[in-house]
């Protein structure tokens, strides 16, 4: 599939899944363009890495709309008329009863997760078509069913499955593929900025960032619409997606409850 590709637009590749992409994409594909928008700079030392960083803070539209020419012009520079992958990565959480941590979190979160992902995709669309690619979002397993204590948060990766399954089927027969990608819990340092003690969830129960890509991409390579990483994120969103909803609910939120909140941080 990385043969067919030209160049690669991720966002939040600075850590976590992001950084992961874009460490295992240079890794497989030697040289491969890559262009990353995000706050920081990506900490990466990988012999032909190929990495143009684009400040931006995505949970305003305004700064998507700023950067759109330099993101542009780096597509230009490209050489070739290979496929575009687009990675909607960037993301992020918040643990707690609702509107806790505050409603600014809250409706950051909807900024990030949905409507930068939206604006994103609208905005390089035209580009998408005309060269044909993938459009892979990162959801979760949190879009199976409502997440009490994490309503917020588990309400925008449901939007990005729905909205990423019915964006594939309306580009069916473009040249243009869109696919939701639903981890599990992951290493990374999402748990912590979501306002939860370290070890809130047990170490068998996630994954680390690279497995998640490598299912990931595989995923991606043969054409599927979307994918549950891991065997037990599997079953559990299968459980949650046969179960009725106000049982789903009842499931999760005993679950979700058990997680420790860190009343320390803001």
């Amino acid at each position: 599939m990385l043969k067919a590709v030209s160049a690669v637009v991720v966002t939040g590749g600075s850590s976590g899944i992001g950084k992961s992409f874009i460490e295992l994409i240079s890794r497989m594909a030697p040289g491969l363009p890559i262009c990353n928008l995000s706050r920081r700079s990506p900490d990466i030392i990988i012999d032909k890495l190929n990495l143009r960083h684009i400040s931006c803070d995505l949970k305003a539209i305004s700064e998507i709309h700023r950067v759109l020419p330099e993101v542009e012009a780096f597509l230009n520079t490209v050489p070739g008329n290979g496929r575009i992958l687009l990675i909607n990565n960037s993301g992020f959480g918040g643990y707690g009863p609702f509107p806790e941590p505050s409603l600014e979190h809250q409706l950051e979160m909807i900024d990030v997760n949905v409507k930068a992902v939206v604006a994103l995709t609208a905005l390089l669309l035209p580009r998408l078509r005309e060269r044909g690619g993938v459009i892979a979002t990162v959801a979760s397993t949190a879009a199976f069913q409502p997440t009490p204590t994490m309503a917020t948060y588990g309400a925008t990766k449901a939007f990005v499955l729905a909205w990423s399954l019915a964006l594939n089927e309306e580009l069916r027969g473009s040249g243009v593929r869109a696919i939701a990608l639903c981890p599990g819990p992951t290493a990374t340092h999402f748990f912590q900025r979501a306002g939860m003690n370290e070890g809130s969830v047990p170490a068998w129960m996630s994954q680390s960032a690279d497995e998640v890509v490598r299912e990931s991409l595989e995923a991606m390579a043969r054409g599927k619409p979307f994918v549950v990483t891991g065997w037990l994120n599997t079953l559990s969103s299968v459980s949650a997606s046969l179960a009725p909803k106000a049982l789903a609910t009842w499931v999760a939120a005993r679950i979700l409850n058990r997680y420790r909140h860190d009343a320390s941080r803001p």
